[in-house]
């Protein structure tokens, strides 16, 4: 049951959804390279990359972004968006954002807690009963994760918990057992796919380590939303955050136009790129839910991130408090929480770099971002204020796509002519 929204929460909601459609759809602001302290030379190699990645058959065709000072100092598209059809690649081409749309659906949270309506340490069970009585699953080490006895949870597990992938739900081979024995009917809604996900047991009791939740996890926030805001998710996110950023092409439901843009996406075999099957699955086999579903551009994911790197506002228009983004992007979990590596913790919704050179990778210390299954990477780095975007059309999940993300990285922080101070 949708909880009752004051007033003035209300009237800003209303004024959300009157923004007109493309108010922010005007090109980002651009700038020379050298005069943001980035080498325009070194950015070619940002292209030298792609060009080998695409020669190797590792994937068909890449949209590249980099800013800096909030302005883009790299936007290119590479390749072939769908090589039947002899379509090049285009900067707006569409992709399937997959588990970067979770960082989306953190947002979305984070703006009803600054509400009020949502703590972080509210027991999940608060918006959804179903979550009242929570098991956890218990096996041998080894065994067979269909094979497991169930012994109460310690504890509740709250939206922290969720955010920061200790909740202990569908993170493993137990839970995915569990849930493959649940029956969700095609077209069935975020809210029975929930409860479905509520009749699983925890991987691990509430707060003992850190395992990602592919699924569960994000759909349990994106219900919250939508309990808690009486808005199915895809409106709540549309009004509050997309409209608001002018991210024109970003949504569950792509439209016709969209479409025509969408990538087609292709898997790695020794015969070189085969068109992915069920092209469709790639977008969401069920309902606009909080782990993953939608499509959009590298420009528009670019005006989300580049909202986080200004401190949650865009243009003038305001997602989220400087503090609540300050939180998002900070150490939740340390590199010693369990489950977590050496330089890697993880934040509200984002992994975040504890310590650069610990981490192997080429990142600032403060670095946060994610990426997505189907060759999505993004990062702010706030203390170099910077900004980077990689969209590629792989379609074999953590494989050609998560390599070259790394190597992007690299890419783009050893373009950089001049360091700024670290954040103290």
């Amino acid at each position: 049951m949708p909880i009752d929204l004051p007033l003035p929460v209300l009237g800003l909601m209303l004024a959300g959804s009157a923004l007109a459609p493309g108010a922010l759809a005007a090109a980002p602001a651009t700038a020379d390279p050298a005069s943001v302290g980035v080498s325009r030379e070194r950015l070619m190699r940002i292209r030298e990359m792609v060009e080998r990645d695409i020669a190797a058959k590792q994937y068909s065709g890449a949209v590249t972004l980099v800013a800096r000072e909030g302005r883009v100092v790299h936007f290119e598209a590479q390749g072939m968006m769908d090589i039947e059809a002899g379509r090049p690649m285009a900067k707006d081409a569409v992709f399937r954002l997959a588990s970067m749309s979770k960082v989306v659906t953190a947002v979305a949270v984070l703006i009803l807690v600054e509400e009020g309506r949502v703590r972080l340490t509210d027991p999940v069970a608060r918006f959804l009963p179903e979550f009242s009585a929570l098991q956890v699953a218990v096996s041998e080490p080894g065994a067979d994760p269909t094979h497991f006895t169930l012994t109460p949870a310690a504890r509740p597990i709250t939206v922290r918990d969720l955010l920061t992938h200790t909740s202990g739900l569908g993170s493993g081979p137990m839970g995915a057992a569990a849930m493959a024995q649940e029956h969700v009917a095609p077209g069935s809604d975020l809210a029975a796919l929930v409860a479905a996900v509520a009749r699983t047991p925890l991987e691990f009791q509430p707060g003992a380590r850190f395992a990602y939740s592919g699924l569960a996890g994000f759909d349990t926030l994106g219900r919250i939303v939508e309990v808690v805001s009486g808005m199915g998710l895809e409106r709540f996110i549309s009004e509050r955050i997309c409209r608001p950023l002018g991210m024109t092409a970003t949504t569950f439901a792509p439209t016709p136009a969209q479409r025509e843009r969408l990538v087609t996406h292709y898997a790695r075999t020794s015969s070189g790129l085969v068109r992915a099957q069920q092209q469709e699955l790639l977008i969401d086999p069920v309902c606009p839910h909080g782990a993953g579903g939608m499509v959009g551009t590298a420009e528009d994911y670019f005006r989300f991130a580049q909202m986080l790197a200004n401190g949650g506002e865009l243009a003038g228009r305001r997602i989220l408090s400087p503090r609540t983004v300050e939180m998002m992007g900070s150490a939740q979990l340390s590199d010693r929480f369990p489950g977590l590596g050496s330089g890697t913790g993880w934040g509200l919704g984002v992994r975040f770099i504890t310590d650069g050179p610990a981490s192997g990778a080429p990142l600032s210390t403060g670095s946060y971002g994610w990426s997505g299954a189907w060759g999505t990477h993004f990062w702010v780095d706030p203390a170099q204020k910077l900004v980077a975007v990689i969209m590629l059309n792989e379609a074999t999940a953590g494989g050609a796509g998560a390599v070259s993300a790394r190597d992007f990285e690299t890419m783009v922080m050893q373009s950089l002519t001049r360091l700024l101070p670290a954040r103290p």
